[in-house]
């Protein structure tokens, strides 16, 4: 099609963020048209909005495993991160963190400040093919003894590479490090038992399963002995003050009970749609290449797929011209718009890539019908152009 935009609206950007949930509108709503008081007041307005915080806490910590003390509600997960990292430096003595160069801003940029500000050592894990964590480099760096804090992601967010969580915590906890993990992109979406788990601090983001933007919530373990990150308060077990959001607080709340309650259906669902597209675009497409951990399902984010494409003949960028065509991806390649610098995570794995980058990440309202659209609208675009 030319000259206008289509009429059809595919969304396949859900690592970016997740349509609300129509029940956790409806909620939300219910939430605002109650007591409005401030939750932190003595009276019955106050208890009411109270009472809605501790109810989304209790049902949070008990579907995690841990105890409502350890969770910390936020504005999301870069304030997450950005607290966790802040924290285990202040206040745990931390004199180095070891992260990997695919880890998500919120988590890079705040380790870079913690190097510039506060002379802390700041070191890189090696990364094995397709961006897998080198495991016996990063126990060989905590057998150095310094006092670390481990930073290492969940799930990417561009490429879904998982991280075995409890392989990496045992470590750490052997050596007298902590552990920091960004689960963003898992929350609600893996089973996660923090009984089990050797995780000091922990971030989520709601607007991720299908929740508000702007709430999120950090996980801190009860043997990390920290003081508040905001001041101004006793709001948040003394660690955030601030009168809380308590319809963002509500929105999460019911997000996350919803998303527990249907992830097995939704992931199978979701798992069909991965599969289906990695079939098709091997099927259909010339020289797609996945990457990082991308297309091997039981070691990546379902949600997610990375593929570099090669770049359109003349002026075609893939990003602007899918998205005239109605469908709604991510990228991040110098040959897919001239305004876009190359994404650090493919940067970090393959850093001889020139190919196009182009992130598909599925959610629970997508359709095989929808992804035939996507690979016929790939096809067109990548027809010669005649000389």
């Amino acid at each position: 099609m030319t000259g206008l935009e289509s009429k059809r609206r595919i969304y396949l950007d859900n690592a970016a963020t997740t349509p609300i949930r129509e029940e956790v509108k409806q909620y939300m709503l219910e939430v605002m048209n109650g007591p409005f008081g401030n939750p932190s007041s003595t009276h019955q307005f106050g208890r009411k909005a109270k009472s809605v915080i501790e109810e989304a806490r209790k049902y949070i910590s008990k579907t995690l495993g841990c105890t409502g003390n350890e969770i910390v509600f936020t504005s999301g997960g870069t304030e997450a991160d950005n607290a966790a990292l802040t924290l285990a430096v202040r206040d745990c003595g931390v004199k180095r963190i070891i992260t990997s160069k695919m880890e998500h801003h919120a988590v890079l940029h705040t380790a870079e400040a913690m190097a510039k500000n506060f002379g802390v050592e700041l070191v890189f894990v090696n990364l094995l093919d397709k961006g897998v964590v080198d495991l016996n480099h990063l126990e060989e760096l905590l057998k150095e003894g310094t006092p670390t804090l481990v930073s290492l992601m969940h799930g990417n967010n561009e490429v879904g590479n998982l991280l075995d969580l409890k392989t990496v915590g045992t470590m750490c906890r052997a050596h007298n490090a902590y552990f920091h993990t960004d689960t963003v992109q898992t929350m609600a979406h893996c089973d996660l038992d923090l009984s089990e788990l050797p995780i000091d601090f922990l971030a989520a983001s709601a607007h991720k399963f299908y929740g508000p933007k702007g709430v999120g919530f950090m996980y801190v373990n009860h043997r990390v002995k920290c003081h508040s990150f905001i001041s101004g308060g006793s709001q948040e077990r003394n660690m955030r003050g601030g009168t809380e959001n308590v319809l963002g607080i509500a929105g999460l709340h019911k997000a996350f009970q919803l998303s527990i309650e249907n992830m097995e259906a939704e992931n199978a669902h979701i798992t069909d749609l991965k599969q289906y597209m990695i079939d098709q675009l091997k099927a259909e497409v010339t020289d797609v290449r996945f990457n990082g951990l991308s297309d091997q399902l039981d070691k990546s984010l379902l949600t997610v797929l990375s593929c570099s494409l090669p770049c359109l003949p003349k002026d075609g960028m893939y990003l602007f011209t899918l998205d005239m065509n109605g469908v709604m991806v991510s990228g991040g390649s110098a040959c897919t718009s001239g305004s876009q610098k190359g994404s650090h995570v493919i940067e970090a794995i393959d850093p001889d890539n020139q190919c196009a980058i182009i992130r598909f990440s599925f959610g629970k309202n997508n359709t095989r019908e929808e992804l035939d659209y996507v690979i016929e609208t790939l096809k067109n675009m990548m027809v010669p152009v005649p000389a």
